[in-house]
C-alpha cells in the first residue's frame, strides 16, 4: 500500500502497467473505492501507466473533516499528478470522479492531455435532492440507503447477482464523513460553463439503465465540449466498467491508442 500526502490529506494511491508508460489516472465514483477498475484494468493497452486513488474520505484515503467542494478534490487530484510527476495525463473519471475529470482541466489544462467521463455530467442532480440525501443518512447512516443506491447502480441483470451485494458492502462501509463531504461537493457544483469551455479530446460512456446519470444527461454534458465522443452501454447501469468491463474495454481502447501515448 502507498500514501501521497496532497494538500493535507493522505491519498491511498496504486499503480499497474508499465512503469515507464504514458499516464492514465483513475477517478472512482461515490461510495467505492480504486477497486472500481479491477475487472478493466487486464482488458486496457498494453504500454500504458495506470494510477487510480481512493479519494478523500473514500476507501483508505483519509478522511477529513466536511463538507467538501469540488475544488478540493481537484487539488487533491492536481496534487497527486504533481507529487507522482505524471502529467499530462489521460484522466478517467466515473460519476463524482467524472465531475473532478472535468474541473481539473479548467483549473490547470497543462496536466491533462485526454479525458473521459463515464456516467457523469456538468450537473448531477439538484441541491434539495443532495440535502436531502445528507439529512436521511445522517439519521439513518448510509446502510439505509443501500437497496435504494443499488437500484440505481446497477442494470437488472446485473443487480440480481450476489455480486452486487459486494458493492453494496463497499457502499456502507464508506466512511460517512467522506461520503457526506463528497455528497456536499456535488450539491453545489454547476460545471456547466467551464465544461463548455474544454478543448481536449474527450470520450463521454453512459449505460442505458443508469438511475444516477441517466444517458440524456451524459449526452448533454458531452454535447458543451466540441468533438466529444458519446457512447452508450446497453442493460448497464451507473457502473459500466464492473457491470460489463469487455465493452466498457472497446470503448475506451482505441481512446486511448489513438491519445494517451506520448
Amino acid at each position: 500500500m502507498r500514501a501521497i500526502h496532497v494538500n493535507g490529506v493522505a491519498l491511498h494511491v496504486q499503480e499497474a502497467g508499465d512503469p515507464t508508460g504514458a499516464p492514465v489516472v483513475f477517478a472512482n465514483s461515490l461510495g467505492t473505492d480504486l477497486r472500481l477498475w479491477d475487472a478493466l484494468l487486464p482488458l486496457l493497452p498494453k504500454g500504458l501507466r495506470f494510477i487510480r486513488f481512493d479519494k478523500r474520505g473514500h476507501g483508505l484515503s483519509e478522511r477529513p473533516d466536511g463538507p467538501y467542494s469540488m475544488e478540493d478534490l481537484a487539488a487533491d487530484a492536481e496534487g497527486l499528478i504533481e507529487a507522482l510527476d505524471l502529467g499530462p495525463v489521460s484522466f478517467v473519471g466515473l460519476s463524482i470522479g467524472g465531475m473532478i475529470g472535468q474541473n481539473l482541466p479548467s483549473r490547470r489544462p497543462d496536466l491533462v492531455r485526454a479525458l473521459v467521463l463515464s456516467n457523469t455530467a456538468a450537473k448531477m442532480g439538484d441541491a434539495a435532492s443532495w440535502h436531502d440525501r445528507i439529512a436521511a443518512i445522517e439519521a439513518n447512516g448510509i446502510a439505509s440507503m443501500e437497496n435504494a443506491i443499488l437500484d440505481r447502480w446497477f442494470g437488472p441483470q446485473f443487480r440480481s447477482t450476489p455480486e452486487a451485494g459486494l458493492w453494496g458492502a463497499m457502499l456502507s462501509r464508506t466512511p460517512q464523513t467522506g461520503y457526506l463531504g463528497c455528497c456536499a461537493a456535488i450539491a453545489n457544483t454547476d460545471l456547466t460553463e467551464t465544461t463548455r469551455a474544454l478543448r481536449l479530446p474527450t470520450l463521454t460512456i453512459a449505460g442505458s439503465h443508469d438511475g444516477a446519470s441517466p444517458p440524456d444527461l451524459v449526452a448533454a454534458t458531452a454535447g458543451l465540449i466540441p468533438n466529444a465522443e458519446f457512447h452508450v452501454i446497453e442493460g448497464a447501469g451507473h457502473l459500466p466498467c464492473v457491470e460489463d468491463p469487455a465493452a466498457f474495454a472497446a470503448i475506451l481502447n482505441p481512446f486511448l491508442k489513438e491519445h494517451a501515448y506520448v
